[in-house]
């Protein structure tokens, strides 16, 4: 082929990206959520709450009154065991007498670091996958089904507990362990978005004009199942902030740090579920906000992937 001919085929494709897909497609794609947010009320409830603890996780070690681990102490060198909300401690203190407000206040940075990341990892191998599976077809798409259909059937907390003995516990095998297992679902939904999308015609013509399987991939066909990524992303950080906590309340977290799950697990095993409210309800009731703020966001979403949601209300 003469350097004329493929000039003429790449400019012809540069076209083609401009009309059918490429940045002006991603970009529509995100102003259309924008829109789809400022008239959905629960959606923007969502994203109030969510923004309310990323301020609260960025600056938690400013808004703690305490270090979330010290000791706290009387005038006479006793520990403050077990003290109910006073004015001094706001939420009472633990068994061990340390603040329960800064520990669920430095908590909410492990929350958001274990929500985000698990869930950004997750739906990228799960993208991935399906992005992949579903244009290619024929034996990529058996081995890599065949490899989801594998994942589906790994529970989740025996994983997790292997791979603790394996390899240690640690917040980013929690994560790890996260992102090896969540990231089936997207997969499957992805792919069969994407067995309808590559046969329509401006995928065909892209194609026709030259364009790479990678540059149609993520040019033509990742802008069009943006919405399902997001959808399932937000879905992931739910998802992800309620495995870390599972874990953690089983022993299995990470015992250096500061968690919600960590805090309940403590209130356990010093047999306070029931006598030292104070010790549980603020950790279990910012699991719910932050799982809740992201489900309604994800529903949010879900209107944008799935139109027949926006007719029924």
């Amino acid at each position: 082929m003469s350097t004329q001919n493929r000039t003429s085929t790449e400019d012809e494709y540069d076209i083609l990206s401009q009309h059918y897909g490429g940045r002006s497609r991603l970009r529509q794609t995100l102003a259309a959520q924008r829109e789809i947010f400022r008239g959905e009320r629960l959606g923007q409830i969502g994203l109030l709450l969510l923004a309310i603890f990323l301020f609260v996780g960025l600056f938690a070690p400013l808004l703690a009154p305490y270090d979330a681990q010290e000791k706290l102490r009387t005038d006479d060198g006793e520990i403050k065991r077990m003290e109910a909300p006073s004015t001094e401690h706001l939420l009472g203190t633990t068994r061990l007498g340390r603040d329960v407000l800064s520990q669920v206040l430095i908590g909410t940075r492990i929350a958001l670091i274990v929500g985000s990341l698990g869930a950004f990892m997750s739906v990228f191998i799960g993208t991935n996958m399906g992005l992949i599976s579903g244009y290619f077809g024929g034996w990529t798409d058996d081995i890599l089904m065949r490899l989801t259909d594998i994942i589906y059937g790994v529970p989740f907390l025996p994983f997790v507990i292997v791979l603790v003995v394996i390899l240690g516990p640690s917040l980013l095998n929690v994560i790890l362990a996260i992102a090896l297992v969540q990231w089936r679902s997207t997969a499957r939904v992805i792919r069969s978005q994407v067995l309808t999308i590559k046969e329509r015609p401006y995928i065909e013509a892209a194609r026709a004009a030259g364009g790479s399987d990678v540059r149609v991939l993520y040019t033509h066909i990742l802008p069009n199942v943006l919405p399902l990524v997001f959808l399932y992303g937000a879905f992931s950080v739910g998802w992800a902030v309620i495995a870390e906590a599972s874990v953690s309340f089983l022993g299995f977290g990470d015992p250096l740090s500061v968690s919600w799950g960590k805090m309940l697990f403590t209130a356990y095993t010093a047999n306070a579920i029931r006598t030292a409210w104070w010790w549980v309800i603020p950790p279990g009731l910012s699991i719910n906000l932050l799982v809740i703020s992201v489900f309604l966001i994800g529903r949010t979403y879900e209107k944008v992937s799935n139109p027949e949601l926006r007719e029924r209300e």
